[in-house]
């Protein structure tokens, strides 16, 4: 599975079944985690048969069989949220092309002691559900290109492409919050609209990431 097929695969799971993951799939996420670590000065963790994060009180959102997650976590700090979601997606779209599916999950979801470890001036920003899930999702409804881009029939294909592949990309109650503009040349401005649900800079680095595989070529991002 290519990761445009990722991406068009890839929908939202909640319910999953309990089963640990292969050995395989274990060893090429952790690879990738201290892979998007290095590269996003991010302390992400892989979680693997813990069953509490997604039980009571705070698991709301209809979640239930989840034994593994991705801690998202990192340094406080300017564009850590922007980060989270770039590189965090990375997993996930590295997840779909394994098998296994995700959800990502600003709130819903309880710390657990002693399943987690966060160095001086670190916060977590969110958790990845991860797993075999009873389905594989559903379709969602989406914006339109124009709704969120200046794309007209003089834009480049590679650009039209990128938003395509933005327009799958998952955010915040399905918000959609952001906006492509092509400048020119390989300039692409991204931009982040307001929203009362927040996670807008998270949902901007998950787009931009699906931006970029979906126009397969290199970005100037202004």
């Amino acid at each position: 599975m290519t990761l445009i097929e990722a991406i068009e695969s890839r929908h939202s799971v909640r319910q999953y079944k309990p089963l640990p993951l292969t050995p395989e799939a274990e060893a090429t996420l952790r690879a990738k985690v201290d892979e998007v670590n290095r590269e996003g000065n991010l302390h992400v963790q892989l979680i693997l048969n813990e069953p509490k994060a997604f039980q009571g009180i705070f698991a709301y959102g209809k979640f239930s069989g989840v034994q593994h997650y991705f801690v998202m976590a990192g340094k406080k700090s300017e564009g850590l949220d922007f980060r989270v979601g770039y590189y965090g997606e990375q997993l996930v779209l590295l997840a779909q092309t394994l098998g296994l599916n995700t959800c990502w999950a600003g709130l819903s979801y309880t710390k657990v002691r002693n399943t987690y470890v966060l160095d001086e001036g670190e916060q977590i920003a969110c958790y990845i559900a991860l797993g075999y899930g009873l389905t594989q999702g559903v379709n969602r409804k989406s914006k339109t290109v124009e709704q969120v881009s200046n794309a007209d029939e003089q834009t480049p294909t590679w650009f039209i492409n990128g938003v395509k592949a933005a327009l799958l990309a998952p955010t915040a109650i399905n918000q959609q919050k952001f906006r492509f503009e092509y400048l020119g040349g390989s300039r692409v401005a991204a931009r982040r609209q307001f929203s009362l649900v927040g996670y807008t800079e998270m949902d901007l680095g998950i787009a931009q990431l699906h931006f970029e595989i979906g126009a397969q070529r290199p970005i100037e991002w202004v």
